[in-house]
């Protein structure tokens, strides 16, 4: 108990997280850092192996962080075995291993007769004849110590072994023969630490897949030597060397644009799938809304329906029940009023109000106050008789939308007659004997029928008597919008006592 105390206060203290401990043979730290520096002023690296490959090289210049590389890799991987957290983003693996070797530093000893070399291929002899394929061996400057060419040679064939054991192995090195060999071999891996070419100063920042360069001739420059020494220096080295070099400069500033590039577009990505996030939240937000408000509306629109409907059927009653047509009449006017009313007190006004010169005979509207939509047949100085169905009424301009179809006032007419058709009219209607309230009453269903039976000419009987039953048929006739001319007839015998009526 007091050690998982002593874990998660140490862990806190430097910000740790916890290992994911896997069976498949690899490493991958995300944003490591030894736990011995400031976290906050460690520079974070990614360091992996095992997946694609085995056995990673890293070269580079010296003070440059090659060994730091391997430090942190191998403490990290024995905090993670021994159950402590690690100094590492979120998310970073670790296997298992049976044995962590390392040879790293400058063992010489006087008393022992061994040089830098000799103490480390002692150490090296000891690792191949213990380590397994599930050891991971860290090798500090590989080969260093004796002659280049030979000192080379050996290490490739030390990797080499390593490799056929499966064995994952990180070593370091300055020697151009190993970065070329892990380039054309399969199961290695180049990797170098970053340095900055202007500034002549390491950046302590690993980039595997790249070769690095020692950088000799720029940090001896930043260190005093003079430029004389140093251009002599380099016209010594041959021209496959040079090429080489400036093949491995170019390559690495290839790499560094890319890495950045691909850390934008990372950064770009987790930006618009936020922002996709967001926008469906509020699509999502403003549909529930809109959903709401149509449902609402539906129950009020349901309620003033049930409200009117009851008014209309009350009228229809008394009209049925009347004695006379003048008292039909006059509940028609009212039903009239009535719905005039509802209209007014319970319906919004359109979205888009409709002007004269926008209509024609045969233009189809919107009505949204009763959500029907007609065609016009009539059109006055602030008004027009609108058809909808078999109906017929007047309405402001402003009442109307326009819709996108027009419709031919002649196939408007045909479609309305395919929907009615009355059995049989009489061409001629006799209305003697009537009030002009009656008359007109009776005038206008008959004129409904004749229109809706296609007559074009018919005949109103009404007698010449005093004249005032004609004058109030014909001030009537001249608001019809079925009406397309009049002309005053005979009857009887000779008598003006008939107006014959021209149909549109």
């Amino acid at each position: 108990m007091i050690l998982f105390l002593l874990n998660g206060k140490y862990a806190n203290s430097i910000d740790a997280t916890k290992a994911i401990i896997t069976d498949e043979k690899e490493i991958n730290l995300i944003n490591a850092w030894h736990p011995l520096l400031e976290k906050d002023k460690a520079v974070k690296n990614n360091i992996y192996i095992g997946k694609d490959f085995t056995s990673l090289i890293i070269t580079g210049p010296n003070t440059g962080g090659k060994t730091v590389v391997l430090k942190t890799t191998g403490i990290i991987v024995l905090m993670a075995m021994s159950g402590l957290m690690i100094p590492a983003k979120e998310g970073s693996r670790v296997f298992i291993f049976d044995n962590v070797f390392a040879d790293i530093g400058d063992e010489q000893s006087i008393q022992e007769s061994l040089s830098t070399f000799s103490s480390h291929i002692s150490n090296i002899a000891n690792i191949l004849n213990k380590s397994t394929s599930k050891s991971l061996v860290l090798l500090d400057e590989l080969g260093s110590g004796t002659d280049p060419h030979e000192g080379s040679s050996l290490a490739i064939s030390i990797l080499e072994e390593l490799q056929k054991k499966n064995t994952l192995t990180l070593s370091t090195t300055h020697y151009s023969e190993l970065k070329n060999f892990a380039i054309v071999t399969d199961g290695f891996e180049n990797a170098c630490v970053e340095f900055d070419i202007k500034k002549l100063i390491p950046t302590y920042k690993l980039l595997i897949g790249i070769p690095g360069t020692s950088n000799a001739f720029a940090i001896s420059k930043r260190l005093g030597i003079s430029d004389e020494i140093i251009s002599r220096a380099k016209e010594n080295l041959n021209d496959t060397d040079i090429h080489i070099e400036d093949l491995l400069k170019e390559i690495y500033e290839n790499k560094r644009i890319i890495e950045n590039e691909k850390d934008k577009i990372t950064k770009n990505s987790k930006e618009l799938e936020k922002l996709k996030i967001e926008a469906e939240e509020k699509s999502k937000s403003l549909k529930e809304k809109e959903n709401s408000i149509i449902l609402e509306a539906k129950e009020k629109a349901g309620k003033i329906l049930l409200d009117a409907k009851e008014d209309v059927d009350n009228l229809i009653k008394e009209i049925e029940n009347s004695n006379s047509s003048k008292q039909a009449n006059e509940k028609r006017k009212e039903f009239n009023k009535k719905l005039e009313e509802f209209s007014s007190s319970h319906t919004a006004k359109p979205q888009k109000a409709v002007k004269k010169e926008d209509l024609m005979i045969g233009s189809e509207v919107y009505i949204p106050r009763i959500n029907k939509s007609g065609s016009v047949i009539s059109i006055s100085h602030d008004s027009c008789m609108v058809q909808i169905g078999i109906m017929k009424s007047s309405f402001k301009f402003s009442e109307l939308e326009l819709t996108e179809k027009v419709v031919s006032k002649e196939d408007k007419l045909r479609s309305i007659k395919r929907e009615f058709k009355p059995a049989s009219i009489s061409s001629e209607l006799n209305v003697i004997g009537q009030n002009v309230d009656e008359a007109c009453f009776v005038i206008d269903k008959y004129l409904d029928d004749c229109f809706l039976s296609g007559l074009m000419t018919v005949r109103i009987v009404h007698g010449k008597g005093t004249g005032k039953l004609r004058q109030g048929v014909q001030e009537y006739l001249k608001t019809h919008p079925h009406v397309k001319s009049f002309r005053l007839g005979t009857y009887g015998e000779g008598e003006a006592g008939v107006t014959v009526v021209e149909l549109k």
